[in-house]
């Protein structure tokens, strides 16, 4: 499959690495292009609040969260369970993940 046109140059470089070194079918390969999209999307959000503040005034004066923080969480997500889908050896933590414990979220 080939690389994406779209893609940023770095995220262009990722995407060729593991089409090299893994034997994905094309499904396979279409996730991976949904992941390296959010991984980008991500990273214009991340961009777009370095100069800015995490937040604005509405027109009542009230805090309000910026999109991009919601476009950053969201494409990061979205990268983060599309890797995971894959189950890369060696990118993508093996197995299902640990259930929660009862102390889940206390203080120690």
């Amino acid at each position: 499959m080939k690389v994406p046109q779209h893609l940023r140059a770095a995220t262009k470089r990722f995407f060729r690495a593991l089409m090299e070194d893994y034997e994905l079918a094309d499904f396979q390969a279409r996730t991976l292009i949904l992941a390296c999209e959010a991984f980008d999307q991500a990273n214009a959000a991340r961009e777009a609040l370095e100069n800015g503040k995490l937040t604005y005034d509405d027109r009542f004066g009230q805090p309000k969260e910026r999109p991009e923080v919601g476009i950053l969480h969201k494409a990061s997500m979205r990268y983060a369970q599309l890797m995971r889908e894959l189950a890369l050896e060696g990118v993508a933590p093996e197995g299902p993940r640990l259930p929660r414990t009862a102390d889940y979220g206390s203080a120690r």
